[in-house]
């Protein structure tokens, strides 16, 4: 039957989105393949329950469990003696010091509090730069009220976005890291909450110094990311891998009610795709460690552990 423009035109565009996205998704296949076929090593790492302080004993208790990354122990930025020791320690053998973590409210809605909140964010890359972890991290904020990184409907708009990249900025010109970076934790109900919002923030902050932390887990906020976490993982890797500097290693459950509730879970007790994850990771010449967090005790942690370090090789992943 004959048609008109408006029809043909919608149907050329239609065909433009359908091939585009078919492409995208022949490069992410490509991409996975060709992964699979590099193979590689990921580093990985966990907390350790070693009841000491002697940052020899704390590395030698990560060796023991086949980590060769750790994140930072406590220690304080004016204690220069206690860092070189450590430094030192995990150094000698072969331990990263993945991540520092500065788990706090960069968006308070006390001004006190954000300003407070923002100095010791500051204080933890600079520590990450004389120690020799590869990052610090937090996540972005929240405009909530009632819980310092929960859901506020601000939290997904411009304003979240700009204030985020001031935040980003601040910390890091008062820093000014040469090996460091600084990085935001992805979420679910706030922004970085996609591979294309990251990409937009490593943008808009402009600074060689921000990083990209990657937690898959966060991402899933949906029956369709749940699902299809495979394509979600190889779109994260595909547009954000170079920018990767450290990884969550968690899991998540689907509980049944009347409305989505996932759960987290130890690594291979849920639906994550890691196959895929551990390829992907493995391949990116710079290693960024994974970190296997949010377990009960040291029986999940070691849970965790085996089921990571059992898989890998049936990849030709090296851990």
């Amino acid at each position: 039957m004959p048609i008109n423009r408006r029809q043909f035109t919608k149907g050329a565009l239609l065909g433009t989105i359908a091939a585009g996205l078919a492409s995208h998704a022949g490069r992410s296949q490509v991409r996975a393949a060709e992964a699979s076929a590099k193979k590689g090593r990921v580093r990985l790492g966990a907390p350790v329950f070693e009841k000491s302080n002697d940052p020899e004993v704390l590395a030698l208790a990560h060796v023991k469990l086949g980590y060769t990354a750790a994140y930072c122990p406590p220690v304080k930025l004016e204690d220069t003696t206690r860092i070189a020791d450590i430094h030192k320690a995990y150094s000698k053998h072969g331990i990263v010091i993945a991540e520092v973590g500065r788990w706090c409210n960069l968006l308070d809605a006390d001004p006190e509090k954000r300003k407070a909140n923002l100095k010791a964010v500051t204080e933890g890359l600079a520590l990450a730069e004389e120690i020799g972890a590869l990052c610090c991290v937090d996540i972005a904020g929240s405009y909530s009220t009632e819980d310092w990184f929960g859901p506020h409907s601000d939290n997904i708009t411009q304003k979240f976005f700009d204030a985020t990249v001031e935040n980003a900025r601040a910390i890091i010109d008062a820093v000014k890291p040469k090996r460091a970076k600084f990085c935001f934790e992805m979420m679910g109900w706030s922004l970085p909450d996609s591979a294309d919002s990251y990409l937009e923030l490593l943008r808009a902050v402009d600074r060689p110094a921000f990083g990209v932390h990657l937690d898959p887990c966060n991402l899933i906020n949906s029956p369709r990311r749940f699902y299809r976490n495979t394509e979600l993982l190889n779109e994260c890797f595909d547009k954000l891998g170079p920018h990767i500097v450290s990884c969550h290693a968690k899991d998540l459950q689907w509980i049944v009610e009347t409305n989505v509730h996932f759960k987290e879970v130890p690594p291979g007790a849920g639906k994550l795709d890691y196959k895929t994850f551990l390829t992907r990771l493995a391949a990116l010449e710079h290693q960024p460690p994974l970190m296997i967090e949010h377990c009960a005790g040291p029986d999940e942690y070691d849970q965790a552990r085996q089921f990571i370090q059992q898989l890998a090789p049936t990849l030709g992943v090296e851990i």
